[in-house]
């Protein structure tokens, strides 16, 4: 599995950015109210990001220590999995908190204040949670090898 590339994440975060801004433009045009995200997503995301980094630390751990505890390859390949899906979703709610937050700073009648804090509070959570999926996912790596006395073929030096 590769790394996290800084394209991927910032062509989603561009989605949700346009897609929240139309969604939010399409609603206040058909007469419907606007999306507001709920008080309970900044927290959530916020505690996916420490569980993903608790569970990213213990590999880093194991895979750096000399103990004789054993990194179960699955479960450290599913964390790795976990910290990229949560790396490239953080990118995405950050474009969908962006571009709430820049479809009410737009608008001549600014809604409640409380809508704008709301979505603030979604694009510091969606921030928070891809930096810890980029770092759980920078956890999950291994450490390079301390055998130098090899080359690439494999045989020894002498």
């Amino acid at each position: 599995m590769r790394r996290t590339r800084p394209s991927p994440l910032l062509g989603l975060g561009l989605a949700g950015l346009v897609v929240a801004f139309l969604a939010e433009l399409g609603a206040a045009a058909a007469g419907r109210a606007i999306l507001v995200p709920p008080v309970t997503l900044p927290v959530a995301l916020v505690l996916i990001t420490a569980i993903l980094l608790t569970l990213a630390w213990q590999i880093r751990q194991s895979t750096r220590s000399r103990s004789a505890r054993r990194v179960d390859p699955f479960i450290a390949m599913r964390v790795a999995v976990l910290a990229k899906a949560s790396s490239l979703s953080g990118a995405l709610l950050l474009g969908l908190g962006l571009g709430v937050v820049a479809y009410i700073l737009t608008r001549s009648v600014v809604p409640a204040v409380a809508s704008l804090w709301l979505a603030i509070g979604m694009a510091l959570g969606a921030a928070i949670l891809l930096a810890g999926g980029l770092l759980a996912e920078h956890f999950c790596t291994l450490p390079p090898d301390d055998d130098h006395d090899h080359d690439e073929g494999g045989a020894a030096r002498v």
